[in-house]
């Protein structure tokens, strides 16, 4: 079977349409959703695959939208529509397939069984094995900036099948929709579509194989990459000649105020950045990821908005939160920082129990049912100087009635009406 075949081939597009409807999403120019998409390929599915095999098929305009990024820029993000996206889909499956066995060791962005947290731990056995100097390397733009031509040349090396290079090539040049005008593509693989992480993954398998033949320790997790070597001067040399190298072969630019090298203690990869602990070189959150963190816990503990809601709802957002942000950063040592940020969140969500009660009767009574079935052993004028207090909700919470009465037991209980909500540090502990 041509190449071709295996993408159109019934199997991998209900695979790909699977992946879609379970991706969920925004719709794209055309505003259909995902919950069309078996209809509308039990109605088309015929006439698309053969537009696709006569190199007929026309991609519509991806959609731009942008997402805010963590240093106030935003970034563009390009949302085909739902039927371009299954079939970049079953293009990526195939793609993936393939070149998997070709792609480097060191690369683990957009790859099964591979992830952010097994390229820090490759990061740390390189500072462990002594070198102790990193050059960060920062690609600008590098997703808007790709050049078409050079990306093709490369897939032409391995895919000798005319109707999947054009195929691709029309993805490429679908052209962007924003304000209701469309712009063409003339460079880049717009972020959002299925085939993007693929085809980036093929375009950078040239810079991973480039730094292999010079014998550099490396990672690259997308076009984020940082080469490790044993001496501040080795380090420049190789960053100026990495980065003439990209220029001149893949025709990237690399951000020269970005770029740079420094000790792992400056480094900032994926939101880790690297301390030393005795002999050996640890992981832990950079300060930005902390501070993301407690911002996306503020906005979710809102008083204004959390108090006129359901707390069944604010506890199930705290608790993915939590569990995705720990998740993602176990491999690192943090358990001082939980401390402070369990307390802290903790202080936050009894502000929003306290203004649901609001009144002061309910609030005795509430607190009274709490001192009995905790066993606190509050005495009544405990109680009645909270429910009766003058100071505000914030400085109320704050408290010893509050604090032992909505204890993380208490809060960590599950209740018929809404989930138990995770103890940060408790979950950290437990999950390394």
């Amino acid at each position: 079977m041509e190449l071709i075949e295996w993408i159109l081939e019934d199997r991998n597009l209900t695979e790909a349409i699977k992946a879609v409807k379970s991706n969920k999403g925004a719709p794209g120019v055309d505003k259909m959703p995902v919950e069309k998409l078996d209809e509308y390929f039990r109605e088309h599915g015929e006439e698309i695959k053969e537009s696709i095999r006569n190199k007929k098929y026309k991609p519509s305009p991806v959609r731009r939208v942008y997402i805010p990024k963590a240093n106030g820029k935003q970034r563009p993000l390009g949302i085909p529509t739902v039927v371009d996206r299954v079939i970049q889909q079953a293009v990526a499956q195939i793609l993936m397939k393939g070149y998997e066995r070709y792609f480097s060791e060191n690369s683990y962005g957009f790859r099964p069984g591979r992830s952010a947290q097994q390229a820090i731990e490759k990061a740390l056995s390189y500072l462990n094995e002594g070198c102790e100097w990193v050059i960060d390397l920062d690609i600008e733009k590098y997703f808007d900036t790709v050049n078409h031509d050079r990306l093709i040349s490369i897939l032409r090396e391995r895919i000798n099948n005319a109707p999947t290079l054009h195929l691709i090539r029309s993805f490429l040049r679908a052209g962007v929709m924003e304000d209701g005008l469309v712009s063409a593509s003339e460079e880049g693989v717009p972020q959002g579509g299925p085939l993007s992480p693929v085809l980036s993954n093929v375009y950078l398998d040239k810079l991973d194989k480039e730094l292999e033949s010079r014998g550099l320790r490396f990672v690259r997790y997308a076009d984020d990459c940082n080469i490790f070597v044993k001496s501040e001067m080795a380090a420049d040399r190789v960053m100026a000649s990495i980065t003439d190298w990209l220029e001149r072969k893949l025709r990237l630019k690399v951000n020269a105020t970005k770029t740079k090298v420094v000790r792992p203690t400056k480094s900032n990869f994926l939101g880790f950045t690297f301390y030393k602990n005795g002999d050996s070189w640890k992981c832990k959150p950079t300060k930005a990821s902390k501070a993301k963190l407690y911002a996306k816990t503020k906005e979710i503990l809102c008083r204004k908005k959390a108090a006129a809601r359901k707390l069944g709802i604010t506890f199930r957002q705290l608790n993915w939160l939590i569990r995705g942000w720990v998740n993602y950063f176990r491999i690192g040592g943090m358990k001082g920082f939980l401390e402070e940020y369990s307390a802290w969140m903790r202080h936050k969500v009894r502000v929003v129990i306290l203004k649901q009660w609001k009144k002061s009767i309910t609030i005795y009574r509430n607190l009274e049912i709490l001192n009995r079935i905790v066993g606190c052993n509050f005495t009544d004028e405990d109680i009645y100087k909270v429910a009766n207090s003058r100071l505000g909700w914030y400085r109320r919470s704050a408290g010893y009635v509050m604090s032992y009465a909505l204890n993380p037991t208490v809060l960590g209980t599950k209740t018929k009406d809404r989930p138990g909500l995770v103890d940060p540090l408790g979950y950290y502990l437990r999950t390394t």
